[in-house]
């Protein structure tokens, strides 16, 4: 029988496992930080791709976050609400909206930004600067890597 708090030695070994759960103890931690700002990992989500990318469509937002549509609508209705995105009509295919930061929105990611990067930090404090760079390069490649298949490309298709 195994102690209280011990981890399935079977489960250890797999790869997905420990990234998912790893990751709940950095959302976590991100999630209590954005809650000061009432907001949620995925209104964060949206915030720093705009941010990143400037204004882009629902479908474009969607996609680089891999978000399903239907729910991106919510956070954008959340985040409009509070006056830190627009949506507007695209003025080349009416059909489309754009989101964009308003400046309120703007300096909002600027404060969250380096806040959220510390939570990330204490997140990962039991790896070195270095092992911290070396696990986000490796975990940005193999992301990369299933975004190209999701995508249709192949493994070849993606640069490191």
């Amino acid at each position: 029988m195994a102690d209280a708090g011990t981890r399935p030695p079977s489960l250890l070994a797999l790869p997905s496992y420990l990234a998912s759960q790893a990751a709940k103890y950095g959302y976590r931690q991100l999630e209590a930080v954005l809650a000061e700002h009432h907001l949620l990992l995925g209104h964060h989500a949206v915030l720093a791709a705009l941010d990143d990318f400037g204004p882009l469509s629902q479908q474009q937002l969607a996609d680089s976050l891999d978000f399903d549509k239907s729910h991106l609508v919510g956070r954008i209705d959340h985040l409009e609400e509070r006056n830190l995105v627009t949506r507007t009509r695209d003025r080349v295919d009416r059909r489309r909206h754009q989101v964009a930061l308003t400046p309120v929105g703007k300096v909002l990611v600027g404060k969250l930004r380096p806040t959220a990067q510390e939570s990330q930090r204490q997140f990962l404090s039991a790896l070195s600067a270095t092992e911290r760079e070396t696990l986000i390069s490796l975990l940005q490649r193999v992301l990369a890597a299933n975004d190209a298949v999701r995508h249709g490309l192949g493994n070849d298709d993606v640069h490191p």
